[in-house]
């Protein structure tokens, strides 16, 4: 596709680093994309997520479609603009949303029929519906629509499921139709079933995207399961296109992605964190709330170079945690969200170096030797 394309730049084991090149600007992968779900990362601003060294955010097709409205968004000149950040946005669908979230769904060939958890409105959305919202909101990489069952979940109920997404994942790519500059993606689904998998990443290569997602993870199954599915889906995709592993996850989550081949992640986890009094470090999660935190005179991390680090002890985010704060959320996120990127950065210097099975060691030495807290 013109103006999108994606060059590997360095192999470690089955790890890849690279970059991601479009229009908007470069993406350094392997990338954690914070997300943006109505149009913000709650309590950042776009300046601020941008100097964590973030290069693509994700914005919801199903909570902007709902507020403010695709079309209002398109009249006011798109997301970017809209939300002022004019690197790359990738949209998800609207699938997963549409299943946890919203109340009355209807499923059909067509599409989805459901009731807004915001004020119990009815609306439809299909692959085609899907294709033209984010159209409208200018996304750069736009994802195929498709049903994301929870788990566990039956054998026949997975299969169900992803022969009903890969026949929307046809109807999706003809929808898209031809976009330079923009690219869509594909998302595998079949939960843990192996074969499934398989049936799935075979029906999108035939269909043909300019990337690939792995879905139908990070929805109930735990980490182990889900590293077992990387161990072999990674491999069914195309080498030559970006591989993103939706909605994970933890710190280790994310190490584990990489080291099985994972480009492009994306979790709500570092920014709600934060609003909860909880920080990601090296040594583990702290719980800010905890009264341990009420006279300590240390940062969060003494090696993080972060405003919340730099300029702030654990007694003062403790204290305007306790009082409801709105700089305690501000700090806390900024913290995590630099963390999270930090540890991309640190995972494309080992893999270009040769040496992430190292890093990886040391990343879970620190962790087990640390300051993990009950959160």
């Amino acid at each position: 596709m013109s103006g999108f394309s994606f060059t590997l730049s360095a192999t470690d084991g089955r790890a890849r680093s690279g970059v991601i090149r479009t229009p908007r600007g470069e993406i350094r992968t392997p990338a954690f994309m914070p997300v943006g779900t109505a149009g913000t990362v709650k309590a950042m601003l776009p300046e601020s997520v941008r100097a964590t060294g973030a290069d693509i955010l994700l914005g919801n097709t199903y909570h902007l479609m709902l507020r403010p409205g695709a079309e209002r968004i398109a009249r006011l000149g798109g997301l970017h603009r809209f939300m002022n950040w004019s690197r790359p946005i990738l949209t998800d669908s609207g699938g997963f949303q549409v299943m946890s979230l919203s109340e009355l769904r209807k499923l059909t060939e067509e599409g989805v029929t459901f009731s807004s958890h915001v004020d119990g409105s009815r609306h439809f959305l299909s692959p085609e519906t899907s294709m033209e919202i984010q159209r409208l909101l200018g996304s750069d990489i736009v994802m195929a629509f498709d049903e994301c069952p929870a788990l566990p979940a039956t054998h026949e109920r997975q299969a169900e499921a992803m022969r009903l997404s890969m026949r929307w994942a046809q109807r999706s790519r003809d929808a898209f139709g031809d976009r330079p500059g923009h690219a869509l993606f594909g998302i595998m689904q079949g939960g843990v079933e192996r074969d499934l998998r398989e049936e799935s990443a075979a029906a999108l290569r035939r269909i043909g995207f300019d990337g690939y997602a792995i879905g139908g993870l990070a929805v109930g199954e735990g980490q182990e399961a889900m590293l077992s599915v990387l161990d072999y889906a990674t491999h069914l995709l195309p080498a030559e296109q970006p591989r993103y592993l939706m909605g994970v996850g933890k710190p280790d989550d994310i190490v584990g992605a990489v080291q099985r081949g994972v480009d492009m992640m994306d979790c709500v986890l570092p920014s709600r964190s934060g609003r909860t009094g909880q920080a990601w470090t090296r040594r583990g999660q702290i719980n800010i709330k905890n009264a341990r935190h009420a006279d300590d005179p240390r940062p969060l991390d003494e090696t993080c170079t972060c405003p919340a680090c730099t300029g702030y002890s654990r007694a003062y985010l403790h204290h305007v945690f306790r009082a409801g704060e709105m700089i305690s959320g501000m700090l806390l996120t900024w913290h995590n969200l630099h963390y999270y990127q930090q540890i991309m950065q640190q995972m494309r210097e080992a893999i270009a170096a040769g040496t992430l099975e190292d890093w990886v060691a040391g990343f879970h030495a620190e962790r087990a030797g640390g300051d993990i807290e009950p959160l």
